[in-house]
């Protein structure tokens, strides 16, 4: 019997070989540039928390996805399912070390136990944004603001922003006199994208009855455009409020910073998560809707009173990066990965290996990223290795160009050799490209 144990990983779970890998961090790296440019900065927190800070205010489908067991303490633990619960218990717990409003951004991956599909994994990597401390239509703007910012830094063309608001909504609900019915209507709503009108119209029909699922299909459909959809829903609603001002101001902001066409008035997002108490928006691809939202959020005033008294009202968005990398692949919009080597420097002769990593130290301290081989072999397996890499350069001595006191930069597009007699002037021509 063999003891070799078969080398699997779980079903929504994923290994990541070096093109993805860097590829993603690549991403994340532009998702930062956008988040620091816009005053955020960045935090950690644990994988595991206690599964009553996790789970005080989940509910429903989120808290039977949560991967939750007793440790060997005999904690009940959950891991985090998102980055915001945990926000609100770092929040509580850091008030007095921070400066208010809190701008954050945190990357970082979270485990979900939902059934997999494209784009959509058990373990993935979430890149959230905040604002917390204070309940503003400006911040409410911020947010969607940056969002635009991080789709135009990934280079990602034809993303819109929908938006809507929960209190027009629960406004409209009390309306139609189902506002006990809040939660489950709000989550079957959450799903018309996935499931289409026909089901969400069925599911609404068993909870609210014909009547009342007909007015509601009239108020979430999405056929006109900012101004007229605002007034409809606002009117059906009940008349002018203070929710249907705030959205109003939020698309002033819009039109004001040249934003206003990526933004879009959707009367069906309302986000399925119980913490969302204002405005919520999801992002999607023009040309990819299907794929779901890359970029959603929304306001969250009240999360932070499970583990404080202090009033922390927030908003912010998660980028889902997993999703996002999904749907550039459709669209087959990414760049071929490379590795992070430009120059490797060969070996073509191991007593000459101190002079080797004394030129590699040189490229590095010049800003190159360089790499030495470690053993001598022939030249061509050493080539090969630099292409499959994604080095641009390669840097050659051997005994004879010892001897000679030079040596030779192969640029490996064009397997054209030039011969430098300082490794200063070859390191310069590896900069200059």
């Amino acid at each position: 019997m063999s003891d070799i144990i078969k080398p699997r990983v779980l079903k929504g779970f994923r290994d990541f070989l070096p093109g993805s890998e860097i590829e993603r961090a690549d991403l994340s790296e532009k998702l930062v540039m956008a988040f620091r440019q816009s005053g955020f900065v960045p935090i950690d927190t644990p994988v595991l928390e206690y599964a009553e800070i996790l789970l005080g205010k989940a509910g429903g489908e989120t808290e039977k996805q949560v991967y939750r067991f007793t440790d060997h303490g005999g904690r009940d633990v959950a891991m985090r399912f998102d980055l915001t619960v945990p926000l609100a218990r770092f929040m509580a717990e850091h008030y007095d070390e921070l400066e208010l409003p809190f701008r954050r951004y945190h990357i970082a991956k979270v485990w979900r136990g939902e059934n997999t599909q494209r784009g959509r994994y058990r373990e993935f990597t979430q890149c959230d944004f905040d604002i917390i401390g204070v309940d503003s239509a400006s911040a409410d703007f911020d947010i969607v603001s940056t969002i635009v910012l991080a789709m135009k830094t990934l280079g990602v063309a034809g993303a819109t922003v929908k938006i809507n608001h929960r209190g027009i909504f629960n406004r409209f609900l009390s309306i139609i006199g189902a506002e006990t019915k809040s939660a489950d209507t709000l989550r079957i709503v959450d799903k018309l994208a996935k499931i289409g009108k026909e089901e969400t119209g069925r599911l609404l029909e068993q909870v609210l009855g014909n009547t009342a699922k007909d007015e509601l299909m009239e108020f979430i459909r999405e056929d006109e455009a900012f101004g007229p959809t605002l007034e409809r829903i606002t009117s059906l609603a009940g008349g002018s409020n203070p929710d249907s001002d705030r959205i109003e101001q939020i698309f002033a902001m819009a039109s004001a910073a040249g934003q206003d066409a990526c933004l879009k008035l959707a009367p069906s997002i309302t986000r399925g998560l119980d913490y969302y108490t204002g405005v919520v928006f999801e992002t999607f691809l023009d040309k990819l809707p299907d794929i779901g939202s890359i970029c959603s959020g929304g306001r969250y005033n009240n999360l932070a009173s499970l583990y404080t008294k202090q009033d922390l009202p927030g908003v912010g968005a998660s980028v889902g990066l997993d999703r996002l990398l999904a749907a550039l692949d459709t669209l087959n919009h990414k760049a071929k990965p490379h590795g992070y080597t430009q120059l490797l420097v060969t070996m073509a002769d191991s007593r000459l290996a101190p002079q080797y990593q004394a030129a590699a130290f040189l490229a590095r301290n010049a800003g190159i990223a360089c790499e030495v081989y470690p053993e001598a072999r022939k030249l061509p397996l050493q080539y090969a290795y630099a292409e499959k890499k994604g080095a641009s350069f390669a840097l050659i001595r051997g005994i004879e160009e010892n001897d000679r006191n030079i040596w030779l930069l192969r640029k490996l597009s064009s397997r054209t050799m030039q011969e430098y007699s300082s490794l200063e002037d070859a390191i310069n021509a590896v900069k200059m490209g």
